[in-house]
């Protein structure tokens, strides 16, 4: 079992990492991740293949107790800097919210109260908490915000897009910032968009550039590829297209009107979702060349490093998931970095800077 030193400031924990995007932000801000929790086998692996360094609880987080986490990360209750995380989303989501064919009683959604828990136990001086929109009228983000303000925090949310934040993404998500020691707010960000073009037009040519999450590809039928050869350069869909090159499914439900459509060079991408190597899931193919996108160009529309590694022993479908479900680092290196200068008296009194 690894012990810890908090000699090095500041700390951090993050709960439900995943493949760990909220962890490459909040290092990439300056703080010190010790402790991470994650319950799935691949993005576990994903995980510790980028950060060894973490002391990762692989296990269900209903029966870790705070008293574990204490011990093993050597601290006391109100020394850690801040406790991050983004609750399983799933069960909040517009689809599932809005589509009464699935229910919205999805026990993932308390969860929340998992962090409720471990707020209160470890009393971190900030918190980060993150999630979809949906999550924002949810009446246990109020319960949640109610135990902030009992336990002494100043705390500010909104739901924000990623893509004011230099991510080459078009991304809402809903963020929640909570101080103990300061009053927290947002700052305004003011950084210039960033595009596919800037994003993904230098990488090699997939196939042939020794990385997997490059050259891995899909393998469509002859029907399909013609389709994905004739529909227009730089932002064309499936909708250019004449009837005789629609799909059946299509013709029968003229929804999701996105599918099969091309990114911009020169504007962000639409959201990365958990199918984003997959036209038939979203605007998914290359802005340009006759293919899907490739799981390092979707990788790095979220904001991962160029290195970033991701277990492929369940397939490119499960990286995909991982790489969709992931938050984007840059979006939270901004927000860590926020909480960083509050725990350090910068700026808070010029008006939070």
């Amino acid at each position: 079992m690894k012990k810890f030193s908090n000699e090095q400031q500041p700390t951090a924990i993050d709960l439900f990492s995943g493949s760990g995007g909220l962890t490459c932000g909040i290092k990439q801000a300056g703080f010190k991740v010790i402790g991470a929790v994650e319950l799935d086998d691949t993005a576990s692996q994903s995980y510790l293949l980028n950060h060894p360094e973490v002391h990762l609880w692989q296990q269900d987080i209903t029966t870790l107790t705070s008293d574990e986490i204490m011990k093993t990360l050597n601290l006391k209750s109100g020394e850690l800097d801040l406790l991050a995380g983004c609750p399983p989303c799933q069960g909040f989501s517009y689809m599932r919210t809005k589509n009464r064919r699935q229910p919205v009683d999805d026990p993932r959604n308390n969860l929340i109260k998992q962090f409720y828990r471990l707020v209160e136990d470890l009393n971190p001086k900030t918190v980060m908490l993150e999630n979809v929109p949906g999550l924002n009228d949810d009446n246990r983000l109020q319960d949640f915000c109610d135990m902030l303000k009992r336990n002494g925090y100043h705390y500010k949310k909104d739901i924000l897009d990623v893509s004011n934040y230099g991510v080459p993404q078009r991304r809402k998500r809903l963020i929640l910032l909570a101080s103990r020691l300061h009053p927290i707010d947002f700052i305004d960000p003011d950084i210039p968009k960033v595009t596919v073009r800037d994003t993904i037009e230098k990488l090699p040519k997939s196939g042939t550039s020794g990385d997997k999450l490059h050259d891995i590809r899909i393998k469509f039928t002859p029907k399909v590829q013609e389709i994905i050869k004739l529909i227009p350069k730089n932002g064309g869909s499936r909708r250019n297209l004449d009837e005789e090159y629609q799909l059946p499914c299509h013709k029968k439900n003229n929804g999701f009107k996105d599918v099969y459509g091309r990114m911009k060079w020169d504007d962000v991408s639409p959201t990365i979702t958990g199918g984003c190597n997959s036209p038939s899931k979203g605007r998914f193919l290359h802005p340009e060349e006759d293919r899907e996108i490739t799981l390092r160009e979707a990788s790095l529309l979220q904001t991962f490093p160029p290195d970033y590694k991701f277990s492929l022993d369940r397939g490119k479908s499960k990286v995909a998931l991982m790489i969709g479900n992931a938050l984007p680092p840059k979006f939270i290196k901004y927000h860590a970095k926020t909480l960083l200068d509050n725990i350090r008296g910068v700026g808070i009194n010029e008006n939070h800077r």
